[in-house]
């Protein structure tokens, strides 16, 4: 019995990672709130804080809805160790694209590369027809203006970090989650 006590204290309790992961469908219900917070924050600093998206925005906000589609039905799910896994990585995957989309937007943000053409080269046009018609065919925000940054980084760096951090969650989620419950 005294072996039984003494072992027990020797052992170090479970950590908060392996804990969350324990329930396996919480892994990937977490990933898709973060998803749908992402977005709702997205939408929410468009339509009440007049920060209009532009094509490179739009860009990571698909990510963080195609990250949902995997995932979804991992979180709702009672699926075999296998289809989660495969759903955690997938949803993993499509977060790291979407790390890579928003660190390209920031990037051209910061002027360290040029972005696309139709995102943000400037107008030029041969005579004035040609000028209405690129000035109607350009977008309304170019995606190499920072409309928003805290201590240096902007909207586009963040969201690259979210996505990075979200995508690291959805690997080691899908490599820890218990077989059976």
């Amino acid at each position: 019995m005294a072996t039984t006590i003494v072992s027990g204290m020797m052992t170090a309790p479970p950590s908060a990672f392996a804990r969350l992961t324990a329930a396996p469908r919480l892994p990937s219900a977490l990933l898709v709130l973060a998803a749908l917070g992402a977005l709702g924050t997205a939408f929410a600093s468009q339509y009440w804080g007049g920060l209009n998206p532009c094509e490179m925005c739009w860009w990571q906000r698909y990510a963080y809805m195609t990250a949902i589609l995997p995932l979804l039905p991992s979180a709702l799910l009672r699926l075999s160790a296998g289809q989660r896994r495969a759903s955690l990585l997938l949803g993993g995957l499509v977060f790291l694209v979407g790390a890579g989309i928003s660190l390209f937007h920031a990037g051209v943000e910061q002027k360290w590369w040029e972005g696309f053409t139709a995102c943000t080269a400037p107008i030029s046009a041969g005579g004035l027809d040609d000028l209405r018609a690129a000035i109607l065919a350009a977008p309304v925000v170019r995606c190499d203006d920072i409309p928003w940054s805290l201590f240096g980084i902007s909207i586009a760096g963040y969201s690259a970090i979210a996505s990075l951090i979200l995508a690291l969650f959805a690997v080691k989620a899908a490599f820890s989650t218990e077989s059976v419950r």
